[in-house]
């Protein structure tokens, strides 16, 4: 009897029920180690003197650990637990060098000052766009309600600037009257705060409100409040330092 079956066809591969298709490749992440090391590229560029100090920092914690093993007769264990604090040491001056080379390079740009309260965490409520705005020398106010009342972070020299924060200060006086109203001037002049102290500063500010009245005055601002066109060149949404920067991640 001729078998009928095809000798080509035990060539050809079947696919049956348990055959797998091919992956897609998903676009990953970047992993922590790699934004690591882009942190340290950004900063070092701003910063020439990063590597030593890193490096001198680490030293510094892994001798004082070797010293008190010395000390204890047990400088072993004292190295084992100090390698680690020194590598921690050596990422908060990453950390901290970072913050401010990321800083340095939204300084003079549009819209910095707005980046500056992008840092602020739990308890404040930031109004992403400026409050108020010069069409012609793009300065601008910006907005955060806390604890301690409303924030204006101004942007402009203080002279020039200081019409929109009066003009934003009536305002606020006819919406929410009895809510304090502080104003930040952010610069490298008088009586004006670097753009990397200004969340530090909101910070050391004395509570006046409660969180449901934070967010009680929010709402109202939010309901009686005109949101202003933004000119070109101001985009508090592009100025944006980088978050995992500020926090060596």
């Amino acid at each position: 009897m001729a078998n009928s079956t095809d000798p080509d066809a035990s060539k050809t591969p079947r696919r049956g029920v348990f055959s797998r298709k091919p992956k897609e490749k998903k676009n990953k992440e970047p992993g922590r180690f790699k934004q690591m090391g882009d942190i340290f590229r950004m900063t070092r560029r701003n910063d020439p003197n990063l590597v030593w100090i890193m490096v001198g920092v680490f030293l510094a914690v892994v001798a004082v650990g070797l010293l008190i093993g010395l000390l204890i007769n047990n400088w072993i264990t004292m190295l084992i637990i100090a390698i680690p604090l020194g590598l921690l040491g050596a990422l908060l001056v990453l950390s901290r060098r970072a913050e401010r080379a990321a800083f340095g390079q939204l300084e003079g740009r549009p819209g910095a000052a707005g980046a500056s309260l992008s840092v602020l965490r739990r308890g404040w409520i930031v109004e992403e766009q400026p409050v108020a705005v010069n069409p012609r020398s793009q300065d601008a106010v910006f907005r955060a309600i806390g604890r301690p009342g409303i924030v204006l972070v101004t942007e402009g020299p203080a002279t020039r600037v200081r019409t929109l924060v009066d003009g934003e200060r009536r305002r606020l006086s006819r919406i929410v009257p009895n809510v304090p109203v502080h104003v930040i001037q952010t610069g490298r002049g008088e009586n004006q705060v670097p753009l990397q102290q200004v969340a530090k500063k909101m910070k050391k500010m004395d509570k006046a409100l409660t969180k449901q009245e934070v967010q009680a005055v929010n709402k109202r601002l939010a309901a009686l409040g005109s949101k202003l066109p933004i000119p070109k060149g101001v985009d508090p949404y592009k100025a944006r330092p980088d978050r995992r920067a500020m926090r060596g991640r």
